[in-house]
């Protein structure tokens, strides 16, 4: 479980392919040992096992289920990635509750600026925009977020300069893919409502 919060980022180092899937290998600063060999790691909103961890390179394993439902389809060496460990016992939750669950991706539509802060809208089919509810939270690329408006092609959310700072949600561009998880209270409500 995780809460969007993001205090850590990597970058992507090395693709290798298989027939079932494929290794990410990315290197980043995030305080680890090879004792968390196994842990549960939030790369992008994606929930990825760590499968080795050497000289601040952190490898994971993808089986096609995630590549095709996440923006892992198209990741390229050199990307940056949010990166957010579980949430510990006790620990608060700033964002919101999180399972790391991906449930589509989502096309960046348009980019405003609002002094230092951006506005950017993202797209989604008819089928995917019933699970968008006003101010509610929605997860881009592992960051909680707030849905600050339903539009015709999809919704807007606001970023202030520090979500930008710190995120690579600074890095997007007019028709970046991000990975989108729902909330999951809202996913609950409308199945036992439908």
């Amino acid at each position: 479980m995780f809460n969007g919060i993001i205090y850590n980022r990597g970058t992507v180092k090395k693709i290798s392919v298989t027939k079932k899937g494929k290794s990410i290998f990315i290197y980043s600063k995030i305080a680890l040992n090879k004792k968390k060999v196994g842990m549960s790691i939030a790369c992008d909103g994606v929930c990825l096992t760590l499968v080795s961890y050497k000289k601040k390179i952190l490898e994971f394993y993808l089986l096609h289920e995630t590549i095709n439902r996440s923006r892992f389809k198209y990741l390229k060496i050199g990307d940056n990635i949010n990166l957010e460990l579980p949430l510990k016992f006790g620990q608060d939750i700033s964002g919101h509750i999180c399972q790391g669950h991906v449930d589509t991706t989502s096309k960046l539509l348009n980019i405003k600026r609002k002094g230092a802060s951006r506005i950017l809208e993202f797209g989604l089919n008819y089928k995917e925009k019933k699970n968008l509810v006003i101010k509610a939270s929605i997860l881009i690329n592992g960051v909680s977020l707030t849905i600050s408006k339903i539009t015709k092609k999809g919704f807007q959310i606001w970023l202030i300069p520090h979500t930008l700072k710190l995120t690579n949600l600074s890095d997007i561009k007019k028709n970046s893919l991000v990975n989108i998880e729902f909330d999951i209270l809202s996913k609950y409500v409308k199945n036992y409502i439908v």
